[in-house]
């Protein structure tokens, strides 16, 4: 078992800091990384995987910061980015067989590996099929199988359900959850059902900070008491919407039903219920 301890990194460009003062510990297990586009998740990922070099801080797994480790942490990695690049005319054997190359992945190994993959991703009629003419959410999945080609003990995926239909999203969650069993995974996105039921720890970031960490329980404590859901006119959801953070509105004939995160009772026929995720996430991004 691995761990991955990042002391205080932050990283600035020019004269924005994209990332600043994260201090993390992480184990095995699936790390949800959630945050609006520009939070600053890309910027840390790439931190993680040695791409970028902190500004500020150190990236240490093991004990050994990740730059001295060099190879060594190389190799137990994978990882997806944000913006996938592949070459159109390979077939997704090809495409696979080249990464595992740049790997330095024994062939025979590679050859076993890539048909387990290409069964894992649900790939294998395409296989001999030129990555020009995938989807989206087909190029998805095989830069998911690229991730995964060394069998990595710490992986790193950034946007990674970008383009897949509600199945495939469903199915990307099932496999990810049976890889946290034994690795590190850090999943970033901003779809909060991508991490709702799957990860261990969810983290929030705004503005480059981490605003909070904690188990989905842990976090569910924070609005506890504070999601109501009422009924009423359009010229009063307006105005409610106006005023404070709705998570979800849906017309109902002439009225409209709110869902509303808010400390105070909204309306005098509000009623309480019961939080999920996605008002966690709204609250915290509302307020920092």
């Amino acid at each position: 078992m691995h761990e991955l301890v990042l002391m205080d990194i932050g990283k600035s460009f020019k004269e924005k800091a994209a990332v600043q003062n994260i201090s993390l510990t992480l184990h095995s297990g699936v790390y949800g990384l959630l945050g609006e586009n520009g939070a600053g998740k890309t910027t840390l990922m790439r931190m993680i995987c040695g791409i970028l070099e902190p500004t500020q801080g150190k990236v240490l797994c093991d004990g050994i910061e990740i730059g001295e480790a060099g190879g060594d942490y190389r190799n137990l990695l994978g990882y997806l980015p944000q913006d996938f690049g592949y070459y159109e005319d390979f077939s997704a054997y090809r495409f696979l067989h080249y990464m595992a190359a740049l790997k330095a992945i024994p062939e025979n190994y590679a050859r076993e590996r890539i048909d387990e993959l290409l069964e894992l991703v649900d790939l294998v009629p395409m296989k001999n099929k030129k990555l020009k003419t995938f989807s989206g959410g087909m190029l998805r999945r095989i830069g998911i199988a690229q991730a995964l080609l060394n069998n990595p003990e710490i992986l790193i995926l950034d946007e990674p359900t970008s383009g897949l239909d509600p199945k495939e999203r469903v199915r990307f969650r099932n496999i990810i959850s049976s890889l946290g069993k034994n690795r590190i995974v850090i999943l970033s996105t901003h779809i909060v059902s991508d991490v709702e039921y799957i990860a261990d720890k969810i983290m929030v970031m705004k503005d480059g900070k981490m605003i909070r960490t904690g188990t989905d329980i842990e976090l569910l404590k924070e609005v506890e008491g504070c999601v109501w859901k009422c009924l009423v006119s359009e010229k009063e959801a307006d105005e409610l919407n106006r005023k404070y953070i709705v998570s979800n509105l849906k017309n109902q004939g002439d009225k409209v039903e709110l869902r509303i995160v808010a400390k105070e009772k909204p309306v005098e026929d509000a009623e309480c219920v019961e939080a999920v995720l996605e008002d966690v996430y709204l609250y915290c991004v509302q307020n920092g």
